[in-house]
C-alpha cells in the first residue's frame, strides 16, 4: 500500500500560498506538479481546470483535493498547498479552503489514486491535525505532520 511519504517531498509542500481564486491556485499546483516531474504546466492545469469543473472537489472543514488523471505519467505525483488567505471553492459545506492536496495519477491508476486520496483525506479530515498544519512554520512542519499522521 502506497503511503503519503512515497509521493509527497518537502519540495511539493508550499506555504503561505497566494492566489486569488480556485483559477490561480490551480495554475500554482500545476507549475509545482510541472517543476517536480516532465509534465507540461499547461497539460496539468487543464487537467485540473477539467477535473473541477465536473464538480468542486472542496471536501470540507477548509480542505480541497483538485485531482487528475494524466496520460503518460508513471507515477502518481502530490503538492500540497497551504494558503495565505482562504479562497471560496465550492465546497460542499461553503467553507472557503485554506488547506489543498492536490493529485496527478497516471490514467490508468484507479487503485492507487483511490488510496492517495484517501490516505491524505484521513490525515485531512483530523482537525487537531489540521489545525497543527495551520499553525506550522515550514514547509517540513508540515510534511511531517501529512507523514506521520
Amino acid at each position: 500500500m502506497m503511503n503519503i511519504s512515497d509521493i509527497l517531498n518537502e519540495k511539493t509542500v508550499l506555504v503561505d500560498v497566494d492566489a486569488e481564486n480556485k483559477r490561480q491556485l490551480i495554475k500554482k499546483l500545476a507549475d509545482t506538479v510541472s517543476a517536480s516531474s516532465d509534465l507540461d504546466a499547461s497539460l496539468v492545469f487543464e487537467a485540473l481546470l477539467e477535473r473541477e469543473n465536473l464538480g468542486s472537489t472542496g471536501y470540507g472543514k477548509g480542505v480541497a483535493f483538485p485531482h487528475a488523471r494524466i496520460e503518460g505519467i508513471k507515477t502518481v505525483i502530490a503538492v500540497f498547498a497551504r494558503l495565505n488567505k482562504a479562497l471560496d471553492f465550492e465546497s460542499v459545506d461553503g467553507k472557503s479552503v485554506d488547506l489543498v492536496a492536490c493529485l496527478i495519477s497516471p490514467e490508468n491508476s484507479g487503485e492507487d489514486h483511490l488510496q492517495m486520496l484517501s490516505a491524505f483525506s484521513r490525515v485531512l479530515e483530523n482537525d487537531e491535525v489540521c489545525k497543527r498544519i495551520r499553525k506550522s512554520k515550514s514547509a517540513h512542519e508540515i510534511y511531517v505532520e501529512l507523514t506521520t499522521n
